[in-house]
Parts: structure tokens; C-alpha cells; sequence
């Protein structure tokens, strides 16, 4: 039975992917299923701030998050509209006053890569004063959630070459994003959950990307207090996430993971021998060729 997401993975949608045809490794003709890439231009009221490549659904969300956690929103300014125009592939951001940020943001740029064209100093000024809420994290809800997640029919299971974000409330997965960057999925989250006005301090953040300084500092400025991801970390990551007090779970797969920070808040409730390992199929990141 499929898990009771509020919003989940849309593997059906047409828009998102398209076979495209090739040669295997013996000749063979095959048809891969490849996720789509496209520009999406984010604007705060009359200022253009970033293009950003994106599958291209959720435009609202994604460039609500984007300007949260790159700190150009700031959670005391007034949203009054946000608007995607599906022709031009735009979405407007409007607020009831101007912000600072309209005057000193000039036009960048972010590729598929996920770290060009952040405004990294402005996301650091974000977490000065930054006390995380205390929570429990209990090791029998990561193991539920990564076996519940993994198991998701999704894009990153059906083509790679993307990632995915999952927002849980304790061993629920509610919401889960994907997208070419890890960061436009957490963008999304963050989009959404501004937008629905959901508590975050009771939230985990799981992702199929890496642990790197700035998914550390997106998901603080969140609110949220555990990031846990099924790949590995960096040491900026790590030292970020021990400064802001975040609890930073890796390498979680089948009944192993590493806790580099915030071990604090771990309660070890679960047998890890009782625990299965992931079966093979769900390990994969790039799509099944039958």
C-alpha cells in the first residue's frame, strides 16, 4: 500500500520526463525514461533575481522557498501574491512593501548543479541567532521513513538523474519534492510549508542528495531541527550543523547510519538486527531497463 502523502511523487505526469531513444552497451536499441530540464525565471515584485533549471512543477512553491532560504524574505515581510505565468515560465513574488533585497540582488543565474549562483553570505546572516527547538528523534522512526521512502514509485527511482526531498513528521512521510537540484526540492518544501503555515519544529527533513553546508543552512532556516539523507556529508556541512545545534543523520541505508551531529536528541528504541537491509532494487539512483 502506498504511503498517505499530502503531496507525493508524480510519476505519471507527462511533463516531467520523455523516453528518448539510444544503444545499450551490446548495440541494442533501447528507451530510456529522462527527466525534463526547464528555465524558470523568479522575479520578487519587479526585480529579476534567478533563473533556475527545474522539472517545472510546483513553480510556486519553489520560488516562494528559494527566496525564503536564500534570505531575501524575511518571515516578518507581508506576501501578497505569487503568480506563474505558464508561457513565459515565470513567477512573480509580490510582498505589500519593498524589500532591501530588491536594490542589491542583481540577476544570477543556477544551474543544474545546484550551488552556482546562491547568495551564500545572505543565507549565513540568516542563522546569526538561530536556537533550534529540542526534539526527540527516535531511530525505529528513521528506519520506518527510509524504508517507506524508499520504496516510493518515484522519478528517482523510474529515470535518476534527480533528487529528492521528504518532509516527516515523526516516522509520516508528508510531503515529498523532487527535482534536477536537491535544493529546488527543499525549495519546494519550504514553499509549501509557508504557504500552508506548517510548524516545523516538530518536522525531520530527509534527502536523497548530500549533506553540504547549504542544504545544512536551508534546512535551519526552516526551522527544522533533524536532516537526515541516504548519501554522505561534507565537513562544512557537519561543522554548520554542529554550530546551529541541527541533529545531521548520513549514510542511512537498511539498518545503518551516522550521526555526525545533534546526537543529542537520538533515542536508540530499535534493534538494528531486526531491521532488514534495502533490497536491491530500491538502492539504484538510475532508472530500470527491462
Amino acid at each position: 500500500m502506498a504511503p498517505d502523502y499530502i503531496i507525493g511523487p508524480n510519476t505519471l505526469d507527462p511533463r516531467l520526463t520523455r523516453l528518448v531513444a539510444g544503444l545499450d552497451h551490446k548495440g541494442e536499441k533501447v528507451e530510456l525514461s529522462v527527466v525534463e530540464e526547464r528555465p524558470l525565471t523568479i522575479y520578487l515584485n519587479s526585480q529579476e533575481i534567478v533563473t533556475a533549471m527545474t522539472i517545472g512543477d510546483y513553480p510556486e512553491f519553489l520560488a516562494l522557498g528559494f527566496l525564503r532560504n536564500q534570505g531575501m524574505l524575511n518571515p516578518a515581510e507581508e506576501v501578497t501574491d505569487v503568480e506563474f505565468d505558464e508561457e513565459l515560465d515565470v513567477v512573480v513574488v509580490r510582498t505589500r512593501s519593498r524589500t532591501t533585497y530588491e536594490e542589491k540582488v542583481k540577476k544570477k543565474t543556477r544551474t543544474s548543479g545546484c550551488a552556482v549562483g546562491t547568495v551564500f553570505g545572505d543565507m549565513m546572516e540568516g542563522l546569526e541567532g538561530l536556537r533550534l527547538p529540542t526534539a526527540t528523534v527516535r531511530t525505529s522512526w528513521l528506519y520506518n521513513l527510509a524504508r517507506t521512502i524508499n520504496t516510493t514509485p518515484s522519478l528517482y527511482l523510474e529515470a535518476g538523474a534527480i533528487h529528492g526531498t521528504v518532509l516527516c513528521g515523526r516516522d509520516r512521510p508528508l510531503v515529498y519534492m523532487e527535482d534536477v537540484g536537491r535544493h529546488n526540492a527543499v525549495d519546494k518544501i519550504a514553499g509549501w510549508m509557508l504557504i500552508e503555515k506548517v510548524e516545523a519544529g516538530d518536522k525531520i527533513l530527509y534527502t536523497t542528495g548530500r549533506l553540504t553546508s547549504e542544504m545544512v543552512i536551508k534546512t535551519a532556516i526552516m526551522g527544522i531541527p533533524v536532516l537526515a539523507s541516504r548519501s554522505g556529508f561534507t565537513a562544512w556541512g557537519v561543522e554548520i550543523a554542529r554550530q546551529v545545534g541541527l541533529t545531521l543523520i548520513g549514510r542511512m541505508r537498511g539498518k545503518r547510519f551516522v550521526c555526525l551531529a545533534g546526537e543529542e536528541r537520538l533515542e536508540f528504541d530499535a534493534d538494528p538486527e531486526t531491521v532488514p537491509e534495502d533490497e536491491k532494487q530500491h538502492r539504484r539512483k538510475g532508472a530500470l531497463i527491462d
